[in-house]
């Protein structure tokens, strides 16, 4: 899967997560999808790195799509809870 491929299914895995984790974000969508591009990458990561599992070259594989919504959940989590204050509500 090319770069193309990993930002769109980051950008998709990023509002996966949001839906799967409402509330208010700190830092708004704009950040919300960042943080589902770079939680894709870290899943696939994860997943390569601790599970043996090689990540699949085509776009629609199940168990890459759940690696980069679990990576995305595990950083909308992590910011939320850094940075889950700043914000007045």
């Amino acid at each position: 899967m090319s770069v193309l491929g990993w930002i769109v299914l980051g950008l998709l895995a990023g509002a996966i997560a949001k839906l799967l984790l409402p509330g208010r974000d700190p830092g708004g969508l704009i950040i919300t999808t960042l943080l589902g591009v770079v939680g894709a990458s870290l899943g696939g990561w994860i997943s390569a790195e601790f599970f043996d599992r090689s990540i699949s070259k085509q776009f629609f594989d199940g168990p890459t799509w759940i690696a980069a919504i679990g990576g995305s959940l595990v950083l909308l989590i992590g910011y939320r809870l850094l940075f889950g204050n700043s914000r007045s509500r």
